[in-house]
């Protein structure tokens, strides 16, 4: 009977302590073809978050490809057609970056610290349960 909660508190032992891997370290977000043609038609186009979070050491580099017609600015940075720019983050931080592809023209990204062992990565393993579900299941 004492077997039973030793069982059942393995995999959460487990999660709490083995190291964190994904498959790859980019935050992947397209810029997909017509959206600025929607946007000049009066369309409400919202094809980015606000808010992009981050976590050092796991999904630390934000991935922009730009599949529109037009080119697309970010931060001091123009995309091109059919351009993809790589930003890697390499300090946990908050950073605000001026976007063409928001209505608003500006978009933050929050880096987190990479999640240390026991709570904090149990915790944040349980926040990406399902995205990770879906990128290995893709």
């Amino acid at each position: 009977m004492w077997l039973l909660p030793v069982v059942a508190l393995a995999p959460l032992a487990w999660a709490a302590f083995a190291p964190l891997e994904l498959a790859s370290r980019d935050e992947l977000f397209e810029i997909p073809a017509g959206t600025y043609a929607r946007r000049m038609a009066g369309d409400k186009v919202e094809i980015l978050p606000d808010t992009i979070h981050l976590t050092l050491g796991l999904n630390d580099q934000l991935l922009l490809r730009n599949k529109d017609e037009v080119p697309q600015q970010f931060g001091p940075v123009l995309i091109m057609p059919g351009q993809s720019f790589r930003l890697p983050f390499e300090v946990a931080s908050t950073y605000s970056f001026a976007c063409s592809a928001h209505a608003s023209g500006q978009m933050a990204v929050i880096v987190a610290p990479t999640p240390e062992a026991g709570w904090p990565r149990l915790k944040w393993r349980w926040q990406h349960r399902n995205k990770n579900t879906t990128e290995t299941s893709a």
